[in-house]
């Protein structure tokens, strides 16, 4: 058995964290931020056992874009 690096996510919906998997449809939340990712490799984990890893698993491009929102200022 080998470890498989996958992209995850976390951000803040209310008072959970949401742990969201880029390469593949999978989610889970922690009620703090050390637990999302605890939560996530176990339901990836569940996941993997019914579906199988691919040889290759596309690979998330992660970057920002700029938005101009009209009545929007950064230091608000």
């Amino acid at each position: 058995m080998s470890n498989l690096s996958l992209t995850v996510v976390i951000t803040r919906k209310d008072d959970r964290y949401v742990a969201q998997c880029l390469e593949v449809d999978v989610s889970s939340f922690g009620d703090t931020h050390d637990e999302a990712p605890a939560m996530i490799t176990e339901a990836l984990q569940l996941w993997f056992e019914e579906e199988p890893v691919l040889d290759h698993l596309p690979r998330p491009v992660v970057t920002t874009v700029d938005v101009n929102i009209p009545g929007y200022s950064a230091s608000q």
